[in-house]
């Protein structure tokens, strides 16, 4: 005898019959988009909104643009910092010195000198 709870000829997160009949998609618009390595990307979006400049390439990262003969270029790449490099940028040489000599004066308290 089958249980009154079961639902048959559907399962669990399937899409209705008949979405057409359900609701109406919002008006999309395709954009392709080329970056420098001839990659060619497509996305669809809203008709309403204007598409952005620049969109990231999904296979190199590259910036793409809406112009397949003229791709923007490479994003210049920040140079590498080091640890130091970022903490001189924070600091002045004076402070610097203060903190070492803290430093020291409490390294030389711990070892009780």
């Amino acid at each position: 005898m089958p249980n009154g709870n079961v639902i048959r000829g559907a399962r669990v997160g399937s899409a209705p019959m008949r979405p057409d009949e359900r609701h109406q998609p919002a008006p999309r618009q395709d954009v392709t988009y080329w970056c420098r390595n001839d990659h060619r990307i497509d996305i669809r979006i809203a008709a309403d909104v204007e598409p952005p400049p620049l969109w990231d390439c999904t296979r190199c990262g590259l910036p793409a643009g809406r112009d397949a003969q003229n791709p923007p270029g490479r994003v210049r790449a920040e140079p590498f910092k080091s640890h130091l490099a970022y903490v001189k940028e924070r600091r002045t040489a004076e402070e610097g010195e203060a903190l070492l000599a803290e430093a020291l004066a409490a390294l030389r308290r711990r070892r009780g000198e």
